[in-house]
């Protein structure tokens, strides 16, 4: 796949994580590397520049060498705020992006076409954004939005307190996209310890 000019690529990196204690979820190792690293892999060949979205100290992430930008929303609220520190560094810092790609730092084997087909599925129906599914189920940490909307979902997160993604997007027309893999989830997400075994199943597969 070839990187689409006009996207900028947000990992979205600023969540709790306390389903596996604490820490950052990223940074957990798969396959001899961080799950960060996959991600960036895959990510960084479908767009033209990644940010990461995360709070605290940003020097953790130093040697990866990305801008790294915090919610500009206090309080933790949830993915719509990585998704709105996504668009804002977009409008500041790169000025010819038309869409910011989303993608979570705890799915590694996300698909290598997702930028692509979400971009496609908007322009053959005229919708606003878009969001990747599997398995009959929207994840929506995982979405193509547009940088003209960075205003409204600031309103929406500061002004009518919303922190549910579907209720923001519901006000706008959005398209779900199906993927499927062969064997696994594409969207399948290190989220528990449990998950780090059926990880590197997966990492194996992927890799044979």
């Amino acid at each position: 796949m070839h990187p689409d000019p006009k996207v900028v690529g947000c990992i979205l990196a600023g969540g709790l994580a306390r389903r596996m204690g604490g820490g950052d979820k990223g940074l957990i190792e798969l396959a001899g590397r961080p799950v960060l690293d996959h991600v960036i892999d895959r990510l960084g060949a479908q767009v033209s520049r990644i940010v990461l979205n995360a709070n605290g100290d940003p020097d953790r992430f130093a040697g990866y060498g990305l801008p790294v930008m915090p919610d500009t929303v206090d309080g933790f609220a949830g993915p719509l705020a990585g998704v709105l520190a996504g668009l804002s560094w977009a409008v500041e810092n790169a000025p010819e992006a038309e869409w910011v790609a989303t993608a979570a730092t705890d799915t590694p084997f996300f698909p290598a076409d997702f930028v692509s087909r979400l971009s496609g599925a908007i322009e053959q129906q005229a919708a606003d954004l878009a969001c990747a599914a599997s398995g009959g189920r929207n994840h929506p940490v995982f979405g193509l939005w547009p940088v003209g909307l960075k205003d409204d979902l600031q309103s929406a997160l500061v002004d009518d307190g919303i922190r549910k993604v579907d209720l923001w997007t519901a006000r706008h027309k959005l398209v779900a996209v199906e993927f499927t893999a062969r064997g696994f989830d594409p969207f399948f997400n290190v989220n528990r310890p449990g998950d780090v075994s059926e990880a590197e199943r997966i990492a194996q597969e992927v890799a044979a």
